[in-house]
């Protein structure tokens, strides 16, 4: 998404890493040695770092390879690279994107070298949290207009007397450093470091019942271990994020999308059909992610569990 990017690296060809996207070579421009392969039935899909995105892909990998015989690659890679990579070829398919109007208007509109691939099924939302067993002592921490009530109770030793914002990787690319500023908050945001980073200390601060003020967003399988509150922000409003510089609203709702290499589209048989089909609930998504990233399941078992339960879901993906 337009908030979200991580450093490039490769992943295997059978399995799909969880990544955290922290410290990793900057290989943007390292393709797969199968994409757009003509003749051959391989494919190779873009992973982002979040599990959300892994678990799309994990299970888009499962069927091609159970189901279909096809032999899939997966390159990470940072998500406006990501576009460039797709339009070349050196990638098949998007499988979840955030929105990026200027690469929709340039390869889709423009040079014709991408397609949409239709809607994910999932709406994504990013937003600023707090625990809700603090929000349920304190309910007017949810309106932005009452945060700096409570900046003292958010320090951190990393915070330097403001309250703590929680972000999570440095990459990625939000409106709250400028949120904060043009609201004129008493907060400063701090870098978990990566979105496992993040987690980490989110479950820390809710095993000690400490209140937090954190970046998050949905679908994110977190919430059922720590269930979190928004904090309203002032409306979003069609532009009013456009400037970075003077963002002062909140982040909107945005239907998930995947996006197709025009030529895999057109003579990608059935893994172009199967994932244009593709298409699946924030509850399913959640459900592989939690598999992945607490339960600890490979990638390859989550999705094959997911799929061993979920037949008439994704047998549609394949007529």
């Amino acid at each position: 998404m337009r908030i979200r990017t991580t450093t490039a690296v490769v992943a295997g060809v059978s399995s799909l890493a969880l990544l955290t996207g922290c410290g990793a070579a900057d290989m943007t421009k390292q393709a797969s040695p199968f994409a757009n392969a003509q003749g051959t039935k391989t494919v190779t899909l873009s992973v982002q770092s979040w599990v959300g995105a892994q678990a799309n892909v994990a299970v888009a990998q499962y069927l091609l390879e159970h189901e279909l015989g096809y032999r899939v690659d997966t390159v990470q890679v940072d998500e406006i690279p990501a576009w460039d990579a797709l339009s070349q070829g050196r990638v098949d398919a998007i499988m979840e994107d955030w929105g990026h109007p200027d690469q929709e208007a340039r390869y889709i509109k423009d040079k014709r070298t991408i397609v949409p691939g239709g809607d994910l099924g999932v709406t994504g939302h990013i937003g600023w949290y707090v625990p809700t067993y603090f929000a349920k002592k304190h309910p007017d921490v949810t309106d932005w207009k009452n945060l700096d009530k409570y900046a003292d109770r958010m320090r951190t030793a990393e915070s330097g007397g403001k309250g703590q914002l929680m972000d999570g990787s440095p990459s990625y690319v939000t409106n709250d450093k400028a949120l904060v500023k043009n609201l004129d908050l008493d907060y400063q945001v701090v870098f978990a470091g990566s979105e496992a980073a993040q987690i980490t200390q989110i479950k820390q601060f809710a095993k000690a019942g400490k209140p937090f003020l954190t970046y998050w967003y949905e679908p994110q399988w977190l919430f059922k271990k720590v269930p979190m509150t928004e904090v309203k922000l002032p409306a979003y409003k069609e532009g009013c994020d456009a400037d970075p510089e003077k963002v002062a609203c909140a982040y909107p709702h945005t239907p998930l999308q995947k996006y197709l290499n025009a030529d895999f589209a057109r003579s990608g048989g059935e893994a172009a059909a199967l994932l244009k089909k593709f298409k699946w609930t924030t509850e399913d998504q959640n459900e592989v992610s939690l598999m992945i990233a607490e339960q600890k399941l490979s990638p390859e078992a989550a999705a094959k569990k997911w799929a061993d339960s979920h037949e008439s879901t994704w047998k549609s993906w394949l007529s």
